[in-house]
């Protein structure tokens, strides 16, 4: 799991009051929880069984989304979580490139702490771009759609 996500992690515990936080990603997994007497954090992360993967076989990093044109509005995540594009597995997605879409309609769907928050449009437009994977985890900031 990739440390950067941890800390965000952390900072989202500190901001929130939350006692812990228990987030799995396949079959990683990291629990992060405060003591009564303070911000004491503890971390465990549970590795696979399997041996580690060379380097060499690695997936390549995907390619960094291209810079919005002046005319497009970026849409971005609200929160930290897991990105859903439908309501349900094997649904159709809320939207899709070339779709209009008004003030108000839900885009997608993410997941933080178990809850389900719908993330809706606040431009009117024509989807130009959807810059995450179903199922992805996404960082608070991070760019989810470009609307023309």
């Amino acid at each position: 799991m990739d440390i950067r996500k941890v800390k965000k992690l952390i900072e989202l515990l500190e901001e929130s009051g939350i006692a812990e936080i228990e987030i799995k990603e396949g079959e990683e997994s990291v629990r992060i929880s405060r003591g009564p007497t303070g911000p004491v954090q503890q971390i465990y992360a549970a590795a696979p069984h399997a041996a580690p993967m060379p380097q060499a076989a690695a997936a390549p990093a995907p390619a960094a989304p291209a810079p919005p044109k002046s005319n497009e509005y970026v849409v971005t995540a609200p929160m930290v979580g897991t990105f859903y594009a439908s309501a349900s597995p094997g649904a159709k997605p809320f939207v899709d490139i070339g779709d209009e879409v008004k003030v108000g309609q839900v885009l997608c769907i993410i997941e933080a702490m178990k809850m389900m928050n719908q993330i809706e449009s606040d431009k009117a437009g024509r989807i130009t771009s959807v810059m995450v994977q179903n199922g992805e985890p996404v960082e608070f900031g991070q760019p989810l759609y470009t609307i023309e």
